[in-house]
C-alpha cells in the first residue's frame, strides 16, 4: 500500500452522475483516453464556449468580439482565482505552463553566484531553463536529494536552503514522468520561514487535485489548462503573489499590456498580474479555459482528487500482476499518472499497437527525466493517465491490452525482481517531447 491515494476502492458516490459526465465528453465514444497528463478530453461546455466565440469573431470581427465578451473574458480571472484560492488580480493568462514559467524566471534579476535550489524531478523544460541561466548568468543549480522511498527529501532541502540562501526555490508538484506527488506545501513552509522566493510548477496537478496557493505558500505558480483541467491547447496561467507585485517583479520583456509608457524615457508596470501578460490573446481559448475551470469546480476538486488517483491505483495493481511489466512510480503519495516499462519491447511499436486499439497513451524517454530514469535504469516508459470520467472497465481493458501486447497474456503474477530495462533506441520521431 503506497498511501491513501493508492487504494483500489474507487468512490463514485461523491461525483456527479458518471454517465452524465461521460455524455459531456464526446471523446469517450471514440477512444479510451488515458493521456490526460498530455491533454484531457474537452467537455462539451468548453468546446461550446470556444466555438461560440470563434463564430462571433467570424460574424463581427476579432476586436469587436473581444469587446462584446469583455465580462466573460474577465470571468477567466475569476474562475482561475476561485480554483487557486487567490484574487483575480493575482492571475495572468499565458500561452502554456512553460511560457508562464519562463516569464516568471525572467522577472528574477539573477546574478553570477546566485543559487537556484530545485529537485531531481522537475520538468525537463524547467531543468533546461536553469541550465540556460547558468550558461548566461553564472548561477549555481543545486538539486535536493530524494528519499529512499522516492520524492524529494524535504528536510535535506530545508538544510540546503539554510546553507545556500538560494535566490529561488522551485519544485514541480507532479512530475510529467511519473505518478509522484511532491510535498510542495512542506517545501513552502520552509521557504516562508526563511523568506525565500518560491516558484511551483503545478502543470499536472491543477484539475487533478485542489491547489491552494495560500496553503502551498508559493510566490508564483504556473500551470497549463489543457491537461487535467480539460481546457484547450495553447493556454495556461501564472499566479503571482501580492508580495511579488509589491516588490516590483516584472518580466524582462514587458509590453504595452503590462505597462504604461508614461513619458519618452520611462514606463510604469500595471499593478496587477497583468504585467506578466502580453497584449494579444487567443480569446476563444481564454473563454474555453474559464469554462474548463468552472466545469472542474462544478464536478468538485475533492471528488476528482479521490477518484482519479484511485483509478490509477487500480491500473497499477493490474499492471503489477503482469510478468515482464514493471511499474515505475515511486513515492509516499502517488497521483493519476502511471508509468511502466516492458521487457523486450520497443517504444514506438508498442505505443502504435496501443493506438491501434484506440487506447491513448504517451511515451517518455530518458532525456525527459535524466535523474529519475537514470535512477530507475530505464530508457523509455509508457505513460497512462486516467481521469475521473474514465471507468473501471476501461482500466481493466487497458490492463488486458498491455498483457496481450507484452506477451504475458495475463499469465498470473510475476516473480519478484529479474527485470531488465526496456531496450532500443529512439527514432527521430520518438524525440518529440510529450509533456
Amino acid at each position: 500500500m503506497r498511501d491513501d491515494s493508492s487504494t483500489s476502492a474507487i468512490r463514485e458516490e461523491s461525483l456527479p452522475d458518471l454517465a452524465a459526465l461521460r455524455a459531456d465528453t464526446p471523446g469517450c465514444e471514440q477512444v479510451v483516453h488515458f493521456n490526460n497528463a498530455g491533454c484531457g478530453l474537452l467537455a462539451a461546455p468548453v468546446l461550446a464556449a470556444m466555438l461560440d466565440h470563434l463564430n462571433l469573431e467570424a460574424r463581427i470581427g476579432g476586436y469587436e468580439a473581444s469587446a462584446a465578451r469583455e465580462s466573460e473574458v474577465r470571468g477567466f480571472y475569476t474562475e482561475i482565482a476561485a480554483l487557486l484560492n487567490c484574487e483575480p488580480g493575482n492571475v495572468a493568462f499565458a500561452g502554456s505552463a512553460t511560457h508562464a514559467f519562463a516569464t516568471a524566471l525572467s522577472a528574477i534579476p539573477f546574478q553570477a553566484g546566485d543559487v537556484i535550489l530545485t529537485t531531481r524531478n522537475d520538468f525537463i523544460s524547467n531543468q533546461i531553463a536553469f541550465l540556460s541561466l547558468r550558461k548566461r548568468f553564472g548561477v549555481e543549480i543545486v538539486h535536493a536529494p530524494d528519499t529512499a522511498e522516492g520524492g524529494v527529501d524535504v528536510a535535506a532541502m530545508a538544510a540546503l536552503m539554510r546553507a545556500h540562501r538560494p535566490r529561488l526555490v522551485t519544485a514541480t508538484h507532479i512530475p510529467t514522468n511519473s505518478g509522484l506527488v511532491q510535498p510542495v506545501a512542506e517545501i513552502g513552509r520552509h521557504c516562508r520561514e526563511l523568506d525565500l522566493l518560491y516558484l511551483v510548477d503545478a502543470c499536472q496537478s491543477v484539475g487533478q487535485y485542489p491547489v491552494d496557493v495560500a496553503e502551498i505558500g508559493c510566490d508564483m505558480l504556473t500551470a497549463t489548462c489543457r491537461k487535467f483541467l480539460r481546457g484547450p491547447r495553447g493556454s495556461g496561467f501564472l499566479y503571482v503573489s501580492d508580495r511579488v507585485l509589491r516588490d516590483g517583479y516584472e518580466p524582462l520583456f514587458i509590453d504595452m499590456h503590462g505597462a504604461r509608457w508614461i513619458e519618452p524615457g520611462r514606463y510604469q508596470p500595471v499593478e496587477s498580474a497583468a504585467r506578466f501578460e502580453e497584449w494579444e490573446f487567443p480569446y476563444a481559448a481564454v473563454l474555453g479555459c474559464a469554462a474548463a475551470a468552472r466545469y472542474a469546480r462544478q464536478v468538485g476538486l475533492d471528488a476528482i482528487a479521490s477518484r482519479s488517483p484511485a483509478l490509477a491505483a487500480r491500473l497499477r495493481d493490474g499492471l503489477d500482476a503482469l510478468p515482464g511489466v514493471r511499474t515505475l512510480d515511486r513515492g509516499p503519495r502517488l497521483g493519476a499518472i502511471v508509468t511502466f516499462a516492458v521487457e523486450d519491447r520497443q517504444p514506438r511499436p508498442f505505443k502504435a499497437a496501443m493506438d491501434a486499439r484506440r487506447i491513448n497513451s504517451a511515451l517518455s524517454f530518458r532525456e525527459f527525466a535524466q535523474f529519475d530514469f537514470g535512477d530507475k535504469d530505464v530508457d523509455w516508459c509508457l505513460r497512462l493517465s486516467p481521469h475521473y470520467y474514465n471507468t473501471e472497465e476501461e482500466v481493466d481493458q487497458v490492463v488486458a491490452a498491455v498483457a496481450d501486447l507484452s506477451g504475458t497474456g495475463g499469465r498470473g503474477h510475476r516473480p519478484p525482481g529479474g527485470h531488465r530495462s526496456p531496450g532500443g533506441h529512439r527514432s527521430p520521431g520518438d524525440r518529440r517531447r510529450e509533456r
